[in-house]
């Protein structure tokens, strides 16, 4: 018969029981290995620490699945043993548990990011939390615990997959939270959980990161405001790490304490998580035995509907000159000047009052290329704009966490910074110290979306944050992807997410652009082509070999090859090109972005002015219509990733 977790609850406090992933670490298994695979490699040991809990007093007992989901397994190449180990996992801990406990089938995120700030798409995430969810009550489980969730998206998207999964089984949703109380995404839990509450699940809790003193707080705020049974399961204090072993220092009878002030202040599921071990809930039995629940008061408002109301944004034409000009469907020209490796600043500032002179509108400021490390192109920002032209900064994903990434995008804006390039990024392996620690906390499709909210006046966790950015939202596109469908993808997925203009990789293909163009036409949003004046057989081979997205055809490599070894014939057949590639886009895009090479803007200026007749015939005609723009009827949109 299927748990009735209200009824029971009424009963009296419900006590979990503590961290399986620290007593297996203790009884031996390396921090490398894949504890959830324990269940079929290791099943006595697994069992072994149930019958320790089981012991101690623990009502439920919980599967050793925490990471069992398929990407998490997949890592240890484990994904088709899904079925086997969760089922596995639930059949131990019923075997400990017999008829007079319960098992509780322990989910876990699933270690990538999830819509808006990752490529996995939320009903990809709920069939993973489903498939899991149903082999754990295969193996006999009576309810779920969702566990260690620090992004509520996800952990909504894992309690509709375990009740698609099996709807009879009670859920109870765990948040974890950081040391100021907030979730991962600086939101206050007690704002958030109420949201999560929107998914349907029987009850709702904290569990992890932080100790027992942390968690009380934050449980005392978050009974307030949320309706639903409350549980909690802290962790036994911080732990020290002393060599490759980590220790926990909060004692059994510390936490036992706790254990009291957790029911009094509403919660009815109790239970420990890392540091935690049979001894913790040993005490914690004893302590919970002269404990009766009182009634909660009532929550003191209603529980959210939702995050933030979004602010209606900047309209476009009123962010900047580059803006207005893209908004008005006027011809735009971006030049990219990469900042220097020292902090000097007077070579590249006088090139931008050339190049601003010369009739470019923007200047086009990269962020590390190829991960070279230059100074802040954040800081070269501000500087160019001083010189009365305006920057189009790139900013990558590479560097920073989503909270650090965050505070750069405020920051860049409060200093008068506008116009914003989202792209990923090159890994550092490709660059000046391939041994740095790259970051990736979202690609440039979250990134995107990032700074969508901040345009609506919403941070990450969905708050207000007074007054919205009024940022011109600019991607990346290369006609010449490998994987030419996921690049298409992509890309809508950018659009979607609320990219405003794209800047493609240079241009030496015209046909492969007009395939992507077609390839998009449903979802167009202006395009700025890249056109990079070659300086050099050399550089053509370069940029052809050597730079991720840039492909130069064999007849326009012949070309280099032929004027080779003269540095004036060179420079002057590479210039030819550009204009040939320039001239043949420009009925296409909405402008160009050009390259200025080894950071001298003489090559660009000579461009940009001898296609001054054809611009000005292009300003002067009437604006082209869809058909004109686009090469070719418009492709239905990508499936597999839901609206953001």
């Amino acid at each position: 018969m299927p748990l009735d977790l209200a009824a029971r609850l009424a009963e009296g406090v419900l006590l979990f029981d503590g961290a399986m992933g620290t007593c297996l670490y203790e009884r031996g298994v390396h921090l490398g290995r894949c504890f959830d695979a324990m269940n079929v490699e290791d099943p006595d040991l697994v069992r072994g620490i149930h019958r320790d809990y089981a012991a101690a007093g623990a009502q439920v007992l919980t599967t050793n699945t925490f990471g069992a989901n398929a990407f998490k397994l997949g890592q240890h190449h484990l994904a088709d043993r899904l079925e086997e180990i969760n089922r596995r996992g639930a059949e131990l801990a019923r075997e400990s548990a017999g008829a007079a406990l319960l098992v509780a089938g322990s989910v876990g995120p699933l270690g990538v990011r999830i819509e808006p700030w990752g490529p996995t798409a939320r009903a990809e995430a709920r069939a993973a939390f489903a498939r899991q969810a149903a082999a754990l009550a295969g193996g006999g489980a009576d309810l779920f615990i969702l566990e260690t969730f620090s992004d509520p998206s996800e952990l909504m998207e894992a309690v509709r997959g375990a009740r698609e999964a099996a709807p009879e089984l009670p859920v109870i949703a765990q948040m974890t939270l950081g040391e100021d109380g907030s979730t991962f995404f600086g939101a206050p839990i007690e704002e958030v959980l109420p949201v999560v509450a929107q998914a349907g699940p029987d009850a709702l809790g904290l569990n992890c990161t932080v100790g027992p003193e942390l968690m009380l707080e934050a449980l005392e705020r978050v009974a307030k405001v949320v309706t639903l049974p409350l549980s909690i399961q802290p962790n036994a204090g911080f732990p020290k790490q002393m060599g490759e072993r980590y220790f926990y220092l909060s004692s059994p009878d510390y936490f036992a304490r706790y254990g009291k002030r957790f029911v009094e202040a509403g919660a009815r599921i109790v239970g420990g998580c890392c540091g935690t071990t049979p001894e913790h809930v040993r005490a914690l039995a004893r302590a919970l035995r002269a404990v009766k629940p009182t009634g909660r008061p009532a929550p003191l408002a209603a529980a959210p509907a939702g995050t933030a109301a979004a602010r209606e944004p900047v309209p476009m034409a009123e962010r900047s000159g580059l803006a207005a000009r893209i908004a008005a469907g006027r011809f735009c020209a971006s030049v990219e000047l990469v900042p220097p490796r020292g902090w000097g600043l007077e070579k590249m500032l006088a090139q931008s009052r050339e190049l601003a002179a010369a009739g470019f509108d923007a200047i086009n400021i990269p962020d590390g290329p190829r991960a070279t490390a230059r100074l802040s192109p954040l800081a070269t920002a501000v500087r160019v704009q001083e010189t009365g032209i305006e920057a189009l900064l790139h900013y990558v994903c590479r560097d920073r966490n989503l909270l650090g990434m965050q505070a750069d995008l405020l920051g860049a804006y409060a200093l008068g910074l506008r116009n914003l390039l989202l792209i990923t990024g090159d890994p550092p392996v490709r660059g000046d110290y391939p041994e740095a620690t790259p970051v990736f906390d979202v690609d440039s499709v979250g990134l995107t979306n990032l700074v969508t909210r901040l345009n609506h006046g919403l941070d990450v966790g969905g708050r207000r944050i007074g007054e919205p950015t009024g940022f011109l939202v600019g991607v990346g596109a290369n006609p010449t992807a490998v994987s030419f469908d996921l690049e298409v993808e992509r890309f809508y997925w950018k659009v979607d997410a609320g990219a405003e203009f794209a800047i493609t990789q240079p241009v030496f293909d015209v046909a492969a652009l007009d395939r992507f163009l077609a390839a998009v036409a449903e979802w167009r949003i202006p395009v700025l082509a890249g056109i990079w004046p070659l300086q050099s057989l050399r550089n053509a081979e370069f940029l052809d070999n050597e730079v991720p997205g840039v492909s130069i055809p064999a007849p326009l490599m012949a070309r280099m090859r032929a004027a080779a070894g003269d540095p004036e014939a060179e420079r002057a057949e590479g210039l030819a090109i550009a204009l040939e590639m320039a001239r043949a886009v420009l009925p296409r895009v909405a402008g160009l972005q050009v390259g200025a090479p080894f950071n001298r803007g003489e090559a660009a200026m000579k461009l940009l002015a001898a296609l001054a007749p054809d611009i000005g015939a292009r300003e002067a005609a009437p604006a082209p219509g869809r058909a004109a723009m686009d090469a070719a009827p418009a492709a239905g949109a990508p499936g597999g990733k839901e609206a953001l």
